[in-house]
């Protein structure tokens, strides 16, 4: 498989300090749940469509779900950007990202009201 993606070593190393510690039993090999991650992420797929060498897809989401609200990987993207080469840069652009069709809507029923009356201002 030729699309696999995989952390390397070294990028393994940098993050594992900040991984919480395990309780009890022992973790499913992190390098390959965190690269099925972001491969997830970077692909936008349903996390049951990524390659099965990822392991289990629940697996993924769970720990997906369980380290984002923990703030884990808040504190993983942050330390690794102060360790950057300030000389290097990344920009992302926002005409990439997509939106639900629903997304739009959001606005009229209310949900963002902050944003709502910010618009009424201007």
């Amino acid at each position: 498989m030729s699309d696999v993606f995989m952390l390397s070593r070294t990028q393994m190393s940098r993050m594992v300090p900040y991984f919480p510690t395990p309780h009890g039993v022992k973790r499913v090999d992190d390098r390959r749940v965190i690269s099925g991650i972001l491969y997830v992420i970077k692909n936008g797929l349903r996390w049951k469509d990524a390659p099965a060498v990822y392991g289990p897809h629940k697996t993924r989401y769970n720990r997906f779900v369980r380290w984002s609200r923990a703030g884990i990987f808040n504190v993983i993207f942050r330390e690794l950007a102060k360790s950057a080469d300030p000389r290097q840069g990344l920009m992302i652009d926002a005409t990439y990202l997509k939106a639900h069709r629903t997304a739009a809507s959001l606005l009229k029923k209310g949900r963002f009201p902050g944003a709502l009356a910010a618009r009424k201002v201007v």
